[in-house]
């Protein structure tokens, strides 16, 4: 039997190292990926990564990155304080693409706003007069 899972989506908030027993490192995220039919809500799927690959996220990733990511749908359940046993389902990432990563899309931005407030409004008429030269001679 094969256990693949295949999303694209963007995460729901960033994602926060946790340090468990024996210095295993963990992520957990949501990702909010769109059903695909017009005016429809989106899927939200919880993802968990362990070691070095929840590092990574962590350091690359934020709220609103859109990523890629494949690995293998689990599910576990435990007991709730008033006795109540709570079931979830997830997606164990083994490998994540960072399509736009909170870096690259703060920098995008950025960029778009600094292009924004260095825009002139274009106007079709202008007060400014060129230069009169005559035909042989170029403005320097």
């Amino acid at each position: 039997m094969v256990n693949t899972v295949s999303i694209i989506g963007r995460m729901t908030k960033a994602p926060q190292l946790k340090y468990l027993t024996e210095g295993r490192k963990q992520t957990s995220f949501i990702l909010a990926v769109n059903k695909g039919y017009k005016n429809d809500d989106a899927h939200f799927v919880l993802c968990t990564i362990w070691g070095k690959l929840a590092e990574t996220t962590v350091k690359y990733c934020g709220k609103g990155s859109l990523v890629g990511i494949s690995g293998r749908l689990n599910t576990r359940s435990y007991e709730k304080g008033d006795g109540t046993r709570v079931f979830v389902t997830e997606v164990v990432v083994e490998d994540i693409r960072f399509l736009v990563t909170k870096k690259r899309d703060e920098e995008e931005q950025h960029n778009t706003q600094a292009s924004a407030a260095h825009e002139q409004p274009k106007n079709e008429e202008t007060d400014f007069e060129f230069p009169a030269t005559q035909s042989n001679q170029l403005p320097v």
